[in-house]
């Protein structure tokens, strides 16, 4: 359980992207919330770099405002994660990368999307990833797709 913490953490902290002032403080700073979730850094808590800190605070902070609903899910994502191999893991930060680099219309068409997406029933879910595996394989190639392999 304390290495999903951690990973979760370190995700919602990755995938966050809110700026903020840098923690860096000591270990006995932390709320008692905060070193319950962070509990296993508490050795090398003081010689870790002060960024390094704050995106684990943050994430501490983001996991301490979940339901219990958001936290169970938050856990299957990480380990579905972990699971995933270094190459998978790789493509997966690239694309992020690049959706990061859209412009705002463009990543919230592609949210827009995406939502729509994980709301159809599980069987329709299913046939349009066939469909669509199928038409990769024939060579079509999406237009996010396309506009994606050119950067």
């Amino acid at each position: 359980m304390n290495k999903y913490l951690l990973g979760i953490a370190f995700l919602l902290v990755f995938f966050s992207g809110i700026p903020r002032q840098a923690f860096g403080g000591s270990w006995d700073q932390l709320s008692p919330e905060e070193q319950q979730i962070l509990r296993q850094f508490k050795d090398r808590w003081d010689q870790m770099p002060t960024e390094r800190q704050e995106r684990l605070r943050r994430g501490a902070e983001r996991w301490q405002r979940m339901t219990p609903e958001e936290r169970k899910e938050a856990q299957e994502r990480f380990k579905r994660w972990q699971e995933l191999s270094p190459e998978q893991k790789e493509m997966i930060r690239k694309r992020y990368q690049e959706f990061r680099n859209l412009p705002p219309e463009e990543q919230e068409k592609i949210r827009r999307g995406s939502k729509w997406f994980r709301e159809l029933p599980p069987e329709q879910r299913e046939k349009l990833r066939q469909k669509w595996q199928n038409e990769e394989g024939r060579g079509f190639r999406p237009k996010w797709r396309r506009e994606m392999e050119k950067r």
